[in-house]
């Protein structure tokens, strides 16, 4: 049996458990191997109980002194355990008549789990148990038991056993060695045969620190491995694109002065910057791939119409797509006020259109040939047909999917070649994560605030000062100011969302009896929002009250106070979001962060994070540490960081080693770079192509 094999051919595997293990995308003997351990637990020894420290996992043995059913909240089984040398309590929820008659006075127990600390001592809850004869020799384990990443359905044992009949397997093979030898040499890597053996069955005098923090040599060299068969993947990509045809943009050296000309504002250095090199990649007769990064207000929207400007002028359209409604409303307005006087026309396409706006908006679409088309991710369905698209814009690129965000790059094919793509992010992304995860594009940086910016000054405050920030808001509107107040996030659910909206105006308009309070949540028709918006910016408001929908592209220079409520409920990229509706005014601005206690550990260090920080590199940096690159850049559906050993947080030091060794494998050995991506990222790789 070959390790190409399907996991059908090993004993245990039917139809059933086959269906489990395509799940976690194992599919053959080689994939089960790569399938590799997150953690270990030490069953190699037993350990006195009076030795146990809190949050040990151990193996322990003893009597039971007492055991009894208490009844409170949840009706639990408590089991009174010591050795001679200390006790501990057993808690169990979940147990049958037959565990209860089986854990009585006297019994001895050999039971596994994490030690605690409960109410008065050290408790372990739901361990796993043996009771023993009096005579009976506890058996321990010779080696560390290796703990794999699951699915419902699919235990542990199971796992184990068939990662032990794969490596009897990999006793009579050997896994293909797909780095070139330089690069073992000079890490001083092991084998990866030996590698792979170590890490599903290590001995019982390994290191188990060394291994909790991915230390051992056999580790690294998968860490190293995978880490650069994603870049391969991504490299690969990128080789691709630049075989694709993009329409070239020449120069007009009038068209910009004269767009420049007609703004209320100066570009910044960073903007004039970004511009250069985007004139760059419209020179190239392959398509641009861009990644803007740009802090909250530092004037990313001009760039990338001053760019649509370009292709408009070249005779080609382009889609600047908003992930929400409010935000793409906004674009088109801006948008449609800055081209006027160029004679360029603005389309907008929403996916609340009536069938008869939809009809008209899909015809000017189809014929106007320079025009700018702002939308949402209705850009991309199918009924949307290009008359010559030339350039694209996906503006807050982690709220869409790497899947819509290609779906539109192919809209362009239709025309016969491939447009050119600005994507653009007020969340910057740490340049670990920039480097790993998009290594198929290039990257600018807007690393400079339009000047008369002030930062803006962070509190947190308990929910039970909710009066003295009522009255602080009072104050800032009667002195001439506006204030956000955004309601908290209730629950995924937009229609809690909005209902907990409607509840807070009416507590503030009771509270604030001479304000004028407007409200702004995700359910209300396009019109209401843009209006209610609208009068806000024309100040005929003096509060808003809104849910996040707020929390890209909003801008009142006159708003200097933001309230969060729940603040300890949300992330720190959407917060940052958030306060950056604020300080986009020469006036100084305060965001309140309420938040009701107790809070978790993580979320106050968000709060702290926030309040300490105006840097959104910073803070984002911070939000990589606590959420994982997936979750931050939006790709867990895509498969494209969904790593089994690396960790890009954790294992960022490697990235310059591993470009390098990427860089070798695919100018030097195109064969291993091939066989790399297929072994680590398999069929996910397909991502790329859709």
């Amino acid at each position: 049996m070959s390790l190409s094999h399907s996991v059908t051919s090993l004993k245990g595997v039917g139809d059933k458990v086959a269906e489990k293990l395509l799940r976690l995308g194992i599919t053959t003997i080689q994939d089960l191997l790569f399938h590799l351990p997150t953690r270990y637990q030490d069953k190699t020894r037993i350990t006195p109980i009076g030795e146990l420290i809190n949050g040990q996992e151990a193996l322990i043995v003893g009597h039971i002194d007492y055991s009894e059913i208490k009844f409170g909240r949840k009706r639990s089984l408590l089991c009174y355990l010591s050795d001679g040398t200390g006790n501990i309590m057993l808690r169990f929820f979940h147990f049958s008549s037959i565990e209860r008659m089986g854990l009585l006075q006297g019994t001895k127990v050999c039971c596994f789990a994490e030690a605690r600390f409960g109410f008065n001592s050290l408790e372990m809850v739901h361990p796993e148990f043996r009771c023993l004869h009096e005579s009976d020799t506890v058996e321990i384990e010779s080696k560390l038991t290796p703990i794999y990443p699951t699915t419902e359905g699919l235990n542990q044992k199971t796992l184990s056993k068939l990662c032990k009949q794969a490596l009897q397997i990999l006793e009579k093979t050997k896994l293909s060695e797909n780095f070139p030898p330089q690069i073992n040499y000079t890490h001083e890597f092991p084998d990866l045969t030996e590698a792979i053996q170590y890490i599903h069955n290590p001995p019982g005098n390994a290191l188990l620190e060394q291994l909790k923090q991915f230390e051992h040599s056999s580790q690294l060299r998968l860490i190293f491995e995978e880490l650069v068969a994603h870049q391969l993947s991504l490299l690969k990509l990128r080789n691709e694109q630049q075989k694709e045809v993009a329409p070239t943009f020449p120069k007009n050296e009038m068209v910009l002065p004269l767009f420049l000309s007609q703004l209320p504002f100066s570009l910044t250095n960073a903007q004039q910057r970004v511009i250069d090199e985007v004139r760059g990649d419209f020179s190239r007769p392959y398509p641009m791939m861009r990644l803007l990064q740009g802090d909250v207000g530092s004037g990313k929207t001009v760039v990338a119409a001053i760019a649509a400007l370009f292709a408009s002028k070249a005779g080609y359209q382009s889609a600047i797509m908003a992930p929400t409604e409010l935000l793409a409303e906004q674009h088109f307005q801006t948008m449609k006020a800055w081209f006027a006087p160029l004679s360029i026309k603005v389309i907008f396409l929403s996916g609340r259109m009536t069938t008869k706006q939809k009809k008209l908006t899909l015809e000017a679409i189809a014929k106007e040939n320079s025009s700018v088309i702002v939308g949402t991710h209705a850009l991309f369905q199918k009924d949307v047909v290009f008359q010559k698209l030339g350039f694209v814009v996906i503006d807050e690129q982690h709220k869409f999917g790497v899947h819509q965000r290609l779906a539109l790059k192919e809209k362009g094919v239709q025309a016969g070649f491939y447009p050119h793509q600005l994507i653009m992010t007020a969340t910057p992304i740490p340049r670990t994560l920039a480097m790993t995860a998009y290594a198929d594009l290039n990257y600018s940086i807007i690393d400079e605030l339009p000047p008369g910016r002030e930062p803006v000054t962070t509190v947190v405050i308990p929910d039970q000062r909710r009066i003295d920030v009522i009255q602080r808001v009072e104050q800032a509107c009667k002195s001439g100011k506006q204030a956000y107040w955004v309601c908290p996030l209730i629950d995924e659910s937009e229609v809690l969302q909005c209902q907990a909206a409607e509840e807070t105006v009416k507590q503030l308009r009771l509270e604030l009896p001479d304000l004028k309070i407007a409200l702004v949540h995700g359910r209300l028709k396009a019109e209401e929002k843009q209006l209610a918006m609208e009068q806000f910016k024309q100040g005929e408001y003096q509060l808003l009250v809104a849910t996040t929908v707020i929390e890209v592209g909003v801008n009142v220079p006159n708003a200097s106070l933001m309230i969060i409520e729940n603040a300890e409920r949300m992330g720190l990229a959407q917060l940052h979001q958030l306060r950056g509706r604020v300080g986009r005014g020469a006036t100084q601005s305060f965001c309140v962060l309420l938040y009701k206690t107790p809070i978790s550990d993580t979320s106050h260090q968000r709060l702290s994070c926030m309040r300490d920080n105006h840097d959104g590199f910073v803070i984002a940096e911070k939000d990589l540490q606590i959420r994982g690159p997936g979750e931050l850049m939006g790709t867990k559906q895509t498969g494209a960081l969904n790593l089994k050993i690396a960790n890009i947080v954790r294992d960022q030091k490697m990235i310059p080693a591993v470009q390098q060794a990427s860089q070798i494998i695919i100018e030097q050995f195109p064969d291993f770079a091939d066989l790399l991506v297929q072994r680590w990222l398999g069929e996910k790789v397909s991502y790329s192509n859709v």
